[in-house]
């Protein structure tokens, strides 16, 4: 498996800082995009979602949405899944 902070960092960096942050001693890490207009998004990620590539995915779909909502912008096509 990829390393799971590689991943988000590659599909959020082009737009965002990304930041990581150890939170908890059972492994939950506080993931913060940032971009010029200030944060955009704060998550915190369990252990088992940074481990597991079905549940890493899966949360890469959401923050997607998230962001779309937040910012007011259209999905990109290949962050939907059919």
């Amino acid at each position: 498996m990829e390393n799971p902070f590689k991943r988000i960092s590659d599909v959020f960096q082009p737009d965002y800082n990304v930041n990581f942050c150890i939170e908890k001693p059972d492994g939950t890490i506080l993931l913060t995009l940032t971009d010029a207009a200030g944060v955009a998004v704060k998550r915190f990620i369990s252990a088992s979602q940074w481990r597991d590539q079905q549940q890493l995915e899966q949360l890469i779909t959401s923050l997607h949405y998230c962001l779309a909502i937040e910012r007011g912008r259209e999905l990109p096509r290949d962050s939907i899944a059919v």
